[in-house]
């Protein structure tokens, strides 16, 4: 999935500077309409790589999950039994396997690691709003407010199953604390 993502930023992102180059030589409707889609679609492929780079850096996957942010609440049973997450939540992809395999990671690494997906996650779906300021200058609302929606709603797909298998991750880690005991 890694290599998909840069691969899409990449392209649009070429794609999108052609395309202003050309609109700016040769102005017309249905080529703004284009560098506008490719701009819009690299936006959203290189703010989450760089949200995810730039978290990455930042916690390098020491996240406390215990803390506050964290704690499930109280009504996130009853949501997630609504939205049948235990069917889908295995089946989605993830961006770096690797990061919870527990092959390579302990349980405590991969619980720290569910806590940073979760907080990228949430501050990209903060960030999908941003291309809704366009409609300023390019009018088109409906454009910019459904892609900003669904990108939205995509990522908080990847919070749900954050915040749906850290509490059993945790769970099973304090059974392992109390075993060692």
């Amino acid at each position: 999935m890694a290599k998909g993502m840069k691969l899409i930023a990449l392209f649009s992102t070429f794609f999108f500077i052609g395309l202003l180059v050309w609109y700016l030589i040769v102005p017309n409707s249905v080529l703004l309409s284009f560098t506008i889609t490719l701009g819009v679609i690299a936006y959203h492929f290189l703010m989450r790589l760089l949200v995810g780079t730039i978290i990455d850096a930042i916690f390098k996957n020491n996240l406390n999950y215990n803390g506050f942010w964290f704690k499930p609440r109280k009504f996130e049973k009853k949501l997630y039994k609504l939205l049948r997450v235990r069917r889908w939540t295995k089946n989605i992809p993830t961006y770096s396997p690797e990061t919870f395999d527990i092959k390579k990671h302990s349980w405590e690494e991969i619980a720290k690691a569910t806590a940073q997906a979760e907080i990228v996650h949430e501050i990209i779906i903060l960030l999908s709003f941003l291309p809704i300021l366009l409609i300023i200058p390019f009018g088109t609302p409906l454009v910019f407010i459904l892609t900003s929606v669904v990108s939205a709603l995509f990522d908080s797909i990847f919070v749900i199953a954050q915040r749906y298998n850290r509490p059993k991750i945790v769970a099973y880690l304090n059974k392992l604390k109390k075993k060692a005991e």
